[in-house]
């Protein structure tokens, strides 16, 4: 794969301009309905929301990814750089291996939250959300000045695709031209990642993903994403294997309880008030970007992450109040992601309340068009797979 020159900053496309995926003209074949998503034409279904939801849930589901940011961090002070860089202790992490970090800035608001991934010992890969891209990149860089690592930008170079549900192993070990993996993976542990082949160029297989099951993401240069694309469709053909837009990624993600950027997650969220604190490695020897922030954490009464359920079937919104009865006058919290859960069956719901409100079991009520209903605060994630 090709990449832009080292430590170069990437350019932003103008405003309005759209961009498309390499495996975009596959999705227009197949019907689907598309999406903005930072800036990205991306199929948001193929037939529906509930149908595409339910097949990974219970045979797999195929999502184009390629939107996604891939920064190559390379050099003798590689593991270094990425310890004072982000959050999280990445110089520990075993070769091969992935790590969920955050990229602070000063004030201890969140960037980014990513993926690394250890490709050799002084060779990562960091996925970054696609909306944060360049923001991402350029404070990557401006990290990197005293250090001995280059910091690429490979986004334009990768196509991503994922396969996800508890059929993804049997579709994978299917694929025709999937070759020469570096692990076997059926003992492949998850947050693991894998060189291989298709058909004779370079693959990347990590056993990650963003859907509450097993499943597998797969990185190869974007002139070769179809016709993986379509070797997967042929190898999951009798295994259930359905086509799946960002809209049952959301329903998936949501009952998962993982947070999405932009609505969970912001420069103005602190990583303790979405339940992240853990993430943030205070034991690190070294010093790291937002550290002082992070010491000093959040002010006192700001407000925190939970889970809510409730009865029926109306469900809240990003954005719709909480209170904490039905006669206050002023929200108490709001909801940054909801929906009717489709394996649940009841209304779930991610959201922001003071801290008053947070124990187990609270009850609460969400503005849902005029009305207030009740909401009971839970634990998250809302849905776990079975092992």
């Amino acid at each position: 794969m090709t990449s832009a020159d080292s430590n170069t900053p990437a350019a932003a496309p103008a405003a309005g301009i759209e961009r498309f995926s390499p495996l975009h003209q596959a999705h227009v074949d197949a019907g689907a309905s598309f999406t903005d998503f930072a800036g990205w034409q991306m199929p948001v279904r193929y037939s529906s929301d509930l149908a595409e939801h339910h097949a990974v849930r219970n045979q797999a589901g195929l999502f184009d990814l390629s939107h996604m940011a891939e920064i190559l961090v390379d050099g003798p002070d590689a593991a270094t750089y990425l310890d004072y860089a982000l959050a999280g202790k990445l110089s520990v992490i075993e070769l091969w291996q992935a790590k969920y970090s955050l990229l602070l800035a000063e004030n201890g608001g969140i960037i980014d939250d990513l993926v690394v991934y250890r490709l050799d010992e002084t060779r990562f890969l960091v996925v970054a959300n696609a909306g944060n891209r360049f923001a991402a990149f350029d404070a990557l860089l401006a990290r990197a000045v005293d250090f001995d690592v280059a910091v690429l930008d490979q986004s334009d170079d990768y196509a991503l695709i994922a396969v996800q549900g508890p059929n993804a192993l049997a579709i994978l070990d299917a694929t025709a031209g999937v070759t020469d993996l570096g692990a076997d993976l059926h003992f492949m542990k998850y947050y693991r990642i894998t060189d291989g082949s298709f058909r004779g160029h370079p693959l990347l297989v990590a056993r990650t993903g963003y859907t509450g099951e097993d499943g597998f993401e797969l990185y190869l240069a974007a002139d070769q994403a179809r016709e993986l694309w379509h070797a997967l469709l042929s190898a999951g053909a009798d295994q259930g294997l359905v086509l799946a837009g960002l809209a049952s990624r959301d329903t998936l993600r949501l009952e998962a309880g993982m947070p999405l950027y932009g609505h969970e997650l912001t420069l103005t969220t602190f990583p303790a008030q979405a339940g992240l604190g853990k993430v943030v490695n205070l034991k690190k020897e070294n010093d790291f970007v937002g550290r002082a922030a992070s010491e000093a954490g959040p002010e006192a009464g700001a407000s925190v992450l939970v889970g809510l359920i409730a009865a029926g079937k109306r469900a809240g919104r990003a954005e719709y109040a909480i209170f904490r009865s039905l006669d206050a006058e002023a929200p108490d919290g709001v909801i940054t992601s909801g929906a009717l859960s489709p394996t649940l069956g009841y209304p779930i719901a991610m959201a922001y309340v003071t801290p008053d409100l947070a124990r187990l079991g609270t009850e609460v009520y969400v503005d849902v068009r005029g009305t207030r209903l009740p909401a009971t605060v839970t634990s998250l994630p809302f849905y776990k797979r079975v092992e």
